[in-house]
């Protein structure tokens, strides 16, 4: 496969980059990290400039290698992430364009892609652990509604969405992936309440989210009745597949910040720590080229990430786990300073062999979809 970049995609990358030179100094600073209502209106007031700018779009509309780039470049000039409104623009926004019916694509990808409306995910429950399948929510068919009943966990900025993607149960008797359906539900719906969590590193942009009799219209299911695990699958395919790209970036981008520290405090004469950051430097730019040919794979297949998405998650969520212990062993005594940010960045590295599907799963399909080993009886 060729990884190289086309004469026209290396053209909307120096423009990307003119434009983000002089669209950066003109914004305002972040607001406090634990404010997620200020964080919600600086994160979609950036989406907002992009809109304006005809950037918007690259997260759907444009071509993967495209949107590869983007946030490549992004990243590294230091952009504001696409923060509370990811599960927006990287997940359901990309779910709706590839599977939503017209009306769907009309109602609701204008209003992602201006910063209008805020999305969360409704995947995991607190009964369910990492086996998604096993979820106990129930949409009861009521005429033009369902009638939803139930609770999810792990919501991410749920206190502060306006829509949540939402996994619900509409055929309890039928085989565990059959009887799924993927709604998308209004927060301010009657019935919904949001419980924020509290992470270790101190941080609220979790919460659990109880649903009491939530009427959810029947034109809000992406998908057919019961072929909601299908749907599910696609947007998973963009959380593994394309939606940790600026993150590798950032982490390529903090190795670097580690080796000029260690060089700074001594901690680089430890031949030790030089062969760990030297190995997470191959380690990182392998997953960087795993990305480009998943994203290539994707470009040959539609748009939409294949199950290599799942080697990517896997080997990536690990590799964050060691770059921030190296930032430990960099920081010495420091790495107990909960406002350092590699700190911070070590205790949140935690989740990532958990969310988006554990590792557990992700060794799972790696060998049943792609060494095809059977599964276990």
């Amino acid at each position: 496969m060729d990884l190289a970049y086309t004469e026209e995609e290396e053209a909307f990358r120096a423009g990307l980059r003119d434009w983000l030179a002089v669209a950066l100094p003109e914004l305002p600073p972040p607001p406090p990290p634990d404010d997620w209502p200020a964080r919600r209106a600086h994160d979609t007031a950036w989406q907002r400039v992009l809109y304006d700018a005809g950037y918007a779009d690259v997260h759907w509309d444009a071509s993967p290698t495209r949107r590869l780039i983007f946030l490549e470049e992004t990243e590294k000039a230091g952009a504001p992430y696409v923060g509370a409104n990811f599960v927006g623009l990287l997940h359901a926004g990309p779910t709706i364009a590839a599977e939503g019916t017209r009306e769907q694509r009309e109602r609701w990808l204008p209003h992602i892609l201006r910063g209008d409306e805020v999305w969360c995910q409704g995947f995991s429950e607190p009964d369910a652990g990492s086996d998604l399948a096993s979820l106990r929510t129930r949409a009861v068919r009521d005429g033009d509604s369902y009638v939803v009943t139930g609770a999810k966990i792990w919501t991410s900025h749920a206190e502060v969405a306006d829509w949540c993607e939402l996994l619900v149960r509409t055929d309890p008797r039928a085989p565990r992936h059959r009887g799924i359906s993927w709604l998308a539900m209004p927060m301010d719906a009657p019935g919904v309440t949001v419980r924020p969590l509290r992470t270790l590193a101190g941080s609220t942009e979790f919460a659990e989210v109880h649903l009491d009799g939530v009427r959810v219209p029947v034109a809000n299911r992406v998908g057919e009745e019961n072929d909601g695990w299908r749907v599910t699958m696609v947007t998973l395919s963009f959380e593994r597949g394309t939606a940790f790209v600026g993150e590798v970036v950032a982490c390529r981008r903090t190795l670097a910040a580690l080796a000029r520290t260690a060089r700074e405090n001594g901690r680089w004469d430890d031949a030790v720590l030089r062969r760990r950051l030297g190995r997470l430097n191959a380690e990182f730019g392998a997953l960087w080229r795993l990305i480009q040919w998943n994203v290539g794979e994707a470009e040959a297949t539609g748009g939409v990430p294949g199950t290599g998405g799942s080697v990517f998650k896997l080997r990536y969520s690990h590799a964050r786990q060691e770059l921030y212990d190296a930032a430990a062993e960099v920081l010495g005594p420091d790495a107990l300073d909960l406002s350092h940010e590699w700190t911070l960045g070590r205790l949140a590295s935690l989740s990532y062999t958990i969310a988006a599907g554990t590792s557990q799963i992700q060794r799972n399909i790696v060998a049943e979809r792609i060494l095809g080993l059977p599964k276990e009886r």
